[in-house]
Parts: C-alpha cells; structure tokens; sequence
C-alpha cells in the first residue's frame, strides 16, 4: 500500500524521480523555442512606458507568427497540387483555416484597449502600421491579389524585397489548383492555364462552368469538390478576419488617419471588396438554374 508524502496531502504535486532536473549541455525547453530571444522581443517605445502598449506588441507580434505558419502551408499546398497530392494539400489548407479562426478571434483581445489607453502611446509607433506586414502581403500575393507596386513599401528591407518579388513571379494556389482541374480532365481554358502569374487574378465567366460540372456532376471525384469548398472557407475566413479587424480599428480609434498614412477605416473597408476566387461564388448562382 502507497503511502501519501504530508507535500502530496497538502497538493503539492511530487515531481517524479524520472523527471530530469540538470540540464547542463542538453536541449531544453527554453532553447529549443529560443525563449530568451523571444521574450525579449517586446519592447515598448513609449516613455515613460505605458502598462498597455505590451498588449499592443504582443497582440501583432503573435499574429505575424500565425502568419508566419499561414504563408509556410500555402506554399505547401501549392507543391502539392503541383504534384497532384490533392489529400496531403487539403490537410495543409485545413491548418491554415485552424490558424485564420485563431487570428480572428485575437481581434477580440486587443478590443480590450480602449481609445484613451492606446491614445496614451499611439504617437510611439511613428508611421509604422500593419499595412507594413510583409508577411501577410505574402500572403495575399499567394493567393492571388497580387501588386507589384506594393514592392516599394519595401524597399529598405531587402529580405522581405526578396519574398515578395519570388512569390509575384509565381503561380498562386489558385493557379496550382487550376491545372490540378485541368489535368483531372475539365476544360479549363488554356489562357487561364498559360497566363502571365504576375498578374492579379480577375474574374473569368468561362471558368464558372468547370465549376458548376464539379459541383454537379454525381462523378465528381471527392477531392475536388472538397478542394473548391476548402478555398471557399478559406476566403470566408479571410473576410472575417479584415472584418475584425476593421471594427476593432473603429472602436479603438475612430475616423482618425492610419499611422502609416492610410484613411485608416476607409481603406479597410474597401478591403472587404477583394476576392481570391470569385468564380467560386459565381458558381453558386448558376448551380441549379
């Protein structure tokens, strides 16, 4: 029969004998997520330095994290539909729409910031603004609203230069999904399969009926309509998140100019305009008609 240590009776947990303490020239926790750096990633710009501005920090820095992991499994998908691996690239997609959930509800943390607080040390970020996120204009480009002007907000940081000018050569997800449709037999037409990827993509009425065959064919094979479906929630979450977005920039800071020069809510709302696939709204009103 066990007996109980007075630590465990009075809940303290023993740590148990095969736990390892001394870690001298091992990996450990710390290391491994390299903690020393990332902890003391944050810091504050106002003076005397105001209790809220970590809040501000930590909320984007978190989020251009996600968005590191976002671009990482786009690019992913991209290769495996390359390579005709549908399964292994939709798993890819369903991560990615995991993570878009999980951002949008970050919003819900920096709404918490109330005007006069962030007021309080606004004028510590200068012109710097989201709008400067390399990582989530990647991200678009990936997608397919691509803008080889915004090259120039990036002029004095030649790695992000670099990134961004590598992905508006390339094809997008959309592209790569495309000719995987192609090679499974649709029609797509052959502009669509040969045109130039630097290119915003824009609305193509011919490609609505690929995608009405798809949808309405009881020979479908499953993974391409899943796939269509995939990219649909993908951009609803999208939407979500600029929505977000728009309405905690609102509560916090009203009508007030963008710190990076932008109108500041105007400009976000014209941002709901964009869309990556829209034949794949299109579609929907043609099914069935």
């Amino acid at each position: 029969m066990s007996q109980t240590t007075p630590e465990e009776f009075a809940g303290v947990r023993k740590i148990e004998d095969s736990v390892r303490t001394d870690f001298r020239g091992a990996m450990t926790y710390g290391r491994y997520l390299a903690l020393d750096e990332l902890l003391h990633a944050q810091r504050p710009q106002s003076q005397p330095e105001h209790h809220d501005e970590l809040l501000f920090i930590v909320q984007h820095q978190t989020s251009e994290l996600w968005l590191k992991l976002v671009l990482h499994e786009l690019l992913e998908a991209r290769r495996l539909m390359d390579a005709d691996d549908l399964g292994k690239a939709l798993k890819c997609l369903a991560r990615v729409k995991a993570i878009q959930r999980t951002l949008t509800e970050q919003w819900s943390v920096l709404g918490t910031l109330t005007p006069r607080e962030y007021a309080q040390f606004r004028g510590s970020l200068g012109n710097s603004s989201g709008f400067q996120s390399y990582q989530y204009r990647a991200i678009e480009f990936v997608l397919g609203n691509k803008h080889a002007r915004m090259l120039e907000v990036f002029t004095s940081e030649p790695e992000a230069h670099a990134l961004l000018a590598r992905i508006l050569e390339e094809p997008t997800v959309y592209d790569a999904f495309l000719r995987l449709v192609a090679r499974s037999g649709y029609d797509v037409p052959e502009d669509i399969l040969t045109r130039d990827v630097r290119e915003p993509w824009t609305m193509r009425e011919d490609l609505v009926p690929v995608f009405q065959r798809i949808y309405e064919e009881d020979s479908t094979p499953w993974g391409l309509y899943e796939a269509c479906e995939s990219l649909v929630d993908l951009e609803d979450n999208f939407q979500a998140w600029r929505f977000r977005h728009l309405r905690t920039v609102q509560r916090t800071i009203g009508f007030k100019r963008g710190t990076g020069g932008s109108s500041g809510v105007d400009f976000l709302k014209r941002a709901l305009d964009l869309t990556f696939f829209p034949e794949l709204y299109a579609v929907r009103t043609a099914i069935g008609a």
